[in-house]
């Protein structure tokens, strides 16, 4: 998370507390007695039930302000305010209603949320509902923010003027805008890892494609059974990486589509490429960061194929370190200067595969997990090269999209 995500998180679980220090002393205020078990003071419980009530809320509004999510979570902040109805609107149109009188001030709720929208500020006012029955006397405005400005509006209605109402709802609304500024950060942070992806994929296209169908056209004449065999191992390397779904894939899938790329770089340098892969089979269902593994095999393909006449010896293992999966890649090859190396993560020189695909893989290992969970790499001139990755077996918000079933070789 980003010390913006940070700050934003600190500042919503702030006024969720405010919010339920003024309605536990409101419920305490009223002698709530629970019987059996004790669970607290009247205002502990309360307290207990509003952060729980703001808990229930809060995913809804990650996905952004919609109808659905909306509707999802006006029932939740209605009962965190005690209001007789609340409804969430954009800047078009009421998207969620929660309580009575929709019928008859749902139609006159657009034109008051355009006055906040122009102003941006909070409005306290009568409803002028002639209704005897009806209990909405008294609507509190309130805006909900973003990184765009107002997005719309929070109106809780009473039955009758309230200060507290006014002050609980304006933290509310805070509160609310707090989870959808989250949301926009999660929306960038997505848009940011498939510019990244697209970016991975541009760098394949022009040079492995053109190079490994030279390597299976020099077999079609001389063995075409091995150059079948290629054809079939290009086409679903082609596909694992081309896909169009999914930021995250298993250990297992992104094995498997190294282990192609391997094959397709063996038909080209020969007996030049040794590989040694060792795999605990533990690990194989974690799941990382889409393409994360592969260029930094081709790195060693790289540095230890094409910059080098020598043989090339390339280890892969993965292992499990408890709550985590570490995963190296090692290569004998002409490693780099230590300084250069440093120059290529922060962006200042690109066009290889290394200038973009170990900046690439470290900057989205660092996103997803944390700066803690960087590639740990160990290079010198003329001593190869060791790149590190320990990946957790679990983090919130990162699961691999359901297997897909390869196509069925002929």
């Amino acid at each position: 998370m980003t010390g913006a995500a940070q700050f934003l998180a600190a500042a919503g679980a702030v006024l969720t507390l405010g919010v339920g220090w003024a309605a536990g002393r409101w419920h305490a205020r009223r002698g709530e007695r629970l019987t059996g078990t004790d669970l607290g003071t009247p205002v502990e419980r309360a307290t207990f039930h509003t952060l729980h009530t703001a808990s229930l809320a809060a995913p809804p509004l990650r996905a952004g302000l919609t109808e659905e999510s909306a509707r999802r979570a006006a029932r939740r902040l209605r009962s965190l305010l005690g209001t007789e109805a609340l409804c969430l609107t954009d800047r078009e149109a009421v998207l969620a209603w929660d309580g009575p009188g929709a019928d008859h001030h749902g139609p006159a709720v657009m034109a008051r949320v355009a006055v906040l929208l122009e102003s941006g500020r909070s409005q306290s006012l009568r409803t002028g509902c002639r209704r005897p029955d009806c209990p909405l006397k008294w609507a509190v405005f309130t805006p909900l923010t973003g990184e765009d400005g107002v997005l719309g509006a929070l109106v809780a209605y009473g039955s009758r003027e309230s200060a507290v109402l006014v002050r609980a709802a304006t933290e509310v609304a805070r509160w609310v805008s707090v989870q959808l500024e989250l949301s926009e950060l999660d929306r960038s942070r997505t848009r940011l890892m498939e510019a990244e992806i697209r970016a991975l994929r541009a760098q394949i296209s022009p040079h492995f494609i053109f190079n490994s169908l030279a390597a299976i056209a020099s077999f079609v004449r001389t063995d075409p059974e091995r150059a079948r065999e290629l054809l079939l191992e290009f086409a679903e390397f082609t596909r694992y990486s081309f896909r169009r779904h999914g930021d995250f894939t298993t250990l297992a899938d992104e094995l498997r589509s190294v282990q192609q790329y391997l094959a397709l770089a063996g038909a080209r340098f020969g007996d030049r490429l040794k590989v040694t892969l060792q795999v605990a089979p533990e690990v194989l269902p974690v799941a990382l960061p889409f393409l994360c593994l592969q260029p930094l095999v081709e790195n060693a393909v790289k540095h230890g194929l094409e910059d080098s006449t020598e043989e090339c010896r390339i280890t892969i293992t993965a292992r499990d370190a408890g709550p985590d999966a570490v995963i190296t890649v090692e290569d004998n090859g002409v490693g780099m200067d230590p300084a250069l190396l440093r120059r290529i993560l922060a962006g200042e020189r690109g066009g290889s595969a290394s200038g973009i695909g170990l900046p690439n893989v470290d900057e989205r290992i660092r996103q997803v997990y944390g700066d803690a969970y960087g590639p740990v790499m160990e290079t010198g001139v003329g001593a190869g090269m060791k790149v590190t990755v320990r990946i957790p077996k679990y983090r919130a918000g990162v699961h691999s999209p359901p297997p897909q079933q390869p196509p069925r070789r002929p």
